[in-house]
């Protein structure tokens, strides 16, 4: 299998947010939430859902930030406090594992050059056989059913 590692976003960015009241969050695009599962709330930092009670903030993130025609937005999650995850090398989290992935390799320029849809379990095979060419630089996970970005995945 070839060498891929995951990582979360940057979180510097949504931290002073969570000061924020609900009318200013609104103002950007972005709502509190409160989780009441342990399922259903991603985090895009830790690569971890939320636990019950947990503060997040639903908003609009630009996941795709290239000049290119596949420069893209979308909603994310984001818990207060989180640290940002980079996992093992090859480690798939339950974060995806557990859902309906999309993916879509890029290369070099930021044009998509391949894309699929695979259950959970399959991540990491889907990944390395994406990786198999020499040409896709990086790649974009999605959360299937909702489109939402899930995390970026680079060659180790």
């Amino acid at each position: 299998m070839r060498a891929f590692q995951l990582s979360g976003i940057d979180p510097t960015p949504f931290q002073p947010l969570f000061d924020l009241g609900d009318e200013a969050l609104a103002e950007i695009g972005a709502v509190r939430h409160n989780a009441d599962t342990g399922h259903g709330y991603p985090c895009r930092v830790s690569l971890n859902d939320a636990q019950p009670g947990e503060t997040l903030l639903l908003l609009p993130y630009t996941h795709q930030p290239a000049a290119s025609p596949y420069r893209a937005m979308g909603p994310i999650f984001v818990r207060r406090g989180a640290v940002r995850r980079t996992l093992a090398v090859n480690e798939v989290p339950t974060y995806l594992t557990s859902r309906l992935i999309s993916f879509r390799a890029y290369d070099a320029q930021h044009m998509m050059v391949a894309a699929d849809v695979c259950e959970g379990p399959l991540v990491a095979a889907a990944v390395d056989h994406a990786f198999e060419a020499d040409n896709v630089a990086y790649i974009h996970l999605h959360f299937a059913r909702r489109g939402c970005f899930a995390c970026l995945v680079n060659r180790a």
